[in-house]
């Protein structure tokens, strides 16, 4: 997935200036600097959510395989097909079943499955998302009465369920314990062998241990974000460009 010159504005404030990222197919691209500097922004407009923002506009592209999810023509369902989303907070339909809460996405996409598929799908992106062995034994009870981390692997496992090539999450763990933050990282090191990884994470030694790549975004003095720096996660943490850079990742602003 590539983004070229991305620019983005609420009304007329200018919240993103001229970003361009290219984040590989099987490796974990995280996205970090302080908060207001416009990654959440830059994660909503890589699968299509920025535009259901009353005001909101952008400029530039957002290409996957080659191909702008954003050129006329393009279906939004189709980008949000391959493009899936994961929150901050855990959003499983509380009512529904943890079973329906993973093929909820197939009615959507209309995709249409006979039973024993749909049985095969379900413990297939359950695993996957670490969470099968907890849950096999009461597939129909509510996804809401699951715990917090739990929910969030479930989370996991209905994005996944309509095969995304792309996997976007933003700031997955903030609101979990570190057990469960654990469980999640292990989760995000065993899907990015067939999905494409982008995080936003305010935690360094999350950044660090999870990501294959970084990109610190950074707005100063009220001036729209920018990608000040990007790399190999090692280089990043170990031997930055640039001074702000090394600042935030150790600590000392943000």
């Amino acid at each position: 997935m590539d983004a070229r010159a991305v620019s983005a504005w609420f009304g007329d404030h200018k919240v993103l200036d001229r970003v361009s990222l290219t984040m590989p197919a099987g490796q974990v691209t995280a996205l970090i600097g302080p908060s207001g500097c416009g990654k959440s922004t830059f994660l909503r407009i890589l699968n299509r959510m920025h535009e259901l923002v009353p005001s909101a506009s952008l400029a530039g592209e957002v290409l996957l395989d080659g191909g702008d999810i954003y050129a006329p023509g393009r279906r939004l369902t189709e980008a949000r097909r391959r493009i899936g989303m994961v929150f901050q907070k855990p959003n499983p339909f509380p009512a529904m079943s943890i079973y329906d809460n993973v093929t909820a996405g197939l009615k959507l996409t209309g995709v249409r499955l006979r039973s024993a598929e749909k049985d095969d799908l379900v413990e297939e992106c359950l695993t996957k998302a670490g969470l099968w062995k907890e849950v096999r034994d009461r597939l129909r009870q509510p996804g809401g009465a699951l715990s917090g981390g739990q929910q969030q692997r479930l989370c996991i496992a209905r994005s996944l369920a309509v095969r995304p090539s792309v996997l976007l999450m933003d700031e997955p763990c903030s609101a979990l314990d570190p057990t469960s933050t654990r469980r999640i990282e292990e989760t995000i090191r065993e899907l990015v062998h067939e999905v494409t990884i982008v995080i936003v994470t305010h935690n360094m030694q999350q950044a660090h241990r999870i990501s294959d790549l970084c990109a610190f975004f950074l707005a100063e003095q009220g001036t729209p974000g920018v990608v000040l720096e990007q790399g190999p996660t090692t280089a990043m943490f170990g031997a930055p460009r640039d001074q702000r850079t090394a600042d935030y990742v150790a600590g000392r602003f943000g």
